[in-house]
């Protein structure tokens, strides 16, 4: 297994942990999209967390998804995942190059800039549920800590982190913990500073640390016991027959001007970039079965 996610428990399920490493994952969407190293970075973090949320999702058929809408230079993302952490994204702007912070980092908040969060859980209802929270730094660890305890009231620490150089991604992953209702102080403030102790994750990664390894230097003293093992993989579900429908979708009036220009049509899948070619017949024949929809 490439990369995966970990569920973990740990004080007699007063915590529940879950980590990732993410590496492949990420380097795929750096090389679909061409993206620069900040936003690989950017891009990258809101992956992997929507890959380790999504190990809340039940149904085969649930989705969850995280939106970024900013004012930075990146100027949104959106990423999604499956309940088998099959994840995808894309950024607004693949290409951003912005200078590094004074330490050398890549500045993701600086790239990212102010806005907002929405999270997205499709789970087969009526009407999925959404939460949508203000960006607290556009780091994105931070503003999903946010969100945990703004919208879910799930006290949460969520540490994100993409290694990146010129040559591609070096190392990707990250963590949630969070505290479980009915969770004494005790175990509360003991957690808090354990955390407040540890490196940071990009650090932890570049000394070669497994998702396993980095639940066990944080919850090592808590009675960690790791549930499951899972893979996690970029994976879009794109195809012609979907885009067909996207185009009928948009009405016989607009497929009437796509006609008009004679050259058929191009399409993009905004989260792997295939492109889908039409003919001008083609083009016909979808609008004929939108006249009839």
């Amino acid at each position: 297994m490439s990369d995966y996610i970990i569920n973990a428990v740990a004080e007699y399920g007063e915590i529940r942990a879950i980590a990732a490493s993410s590496k492949e994952t990420v380097e795929t969407a750096r090389k679909l999209h061409d993206l620069s190293p900040v936003v690989t970075a950017a891009l990258g973090r809101l992956m992997t967390a929507a890959a380790m949320m999504s190990t809340d999702l039940k149904g085969k058929d649930d989705i969850i998804t995280l939106q970024i809408r900013s004012l930075g230079p990146i100027q949104g993302m959106v990423v999604t995942s499956d309940s088998t952490a099959r994840v995808k994204g894309y950024a607004f702007n693949p290409q951003v190059d912005i200078p590094p912070r004074a330490t050398g980092k890549l500045d993701v908040g600086g790239a990212v800039g102010e806005g907002y969060l929405s999270v997205i859980r499709d789970i087969g209802l009526r009407e999925p549920y959404v939460g949508r929270v203000q960006l607290q730094s556009g780091e994105i660890g931070d503003d999903l800590t946010y969100y945990f305890a703004a919208s879910e009231q799930t006290p949460s620490s969520v540490g994100l982190g993409v290694l990146v150089d010129s040559s591609g991604v070096k190392e990707a992953g990250g963590f949630i913990i969070q505290v479980m209702p009915g969770a004494s102080e005790e175990t509360i403030d003991k957690l808090e500073k354990k955390i407040l102790s540890i490196p940071y994750v990009t650090q932890m990664l570049e000394d070669g640390m497994s998702p396993e390894d980095i639940l066990q230097l944080i919850l090592g003293d808590f009675g960690l016991k790791i549930l499951d093992k899972r893979p996690m993989e970029f994976y879009c579900n794109c195809t012609r027959e979907r885009v067909e429908k996207a185009l009928i979708s948009i009405g016989a009036e607009e497929l009437d001007k796509i006609i008009a220009d004679g050259e058929g049509a191009e399409l993009n899948c905004h989260f792997c970039s295939k492109k889908y070619d039409f003919t001008h017949d083609e083009i016909v024949a979808l609008r004929k079965l939108a006249v009839q929809k």
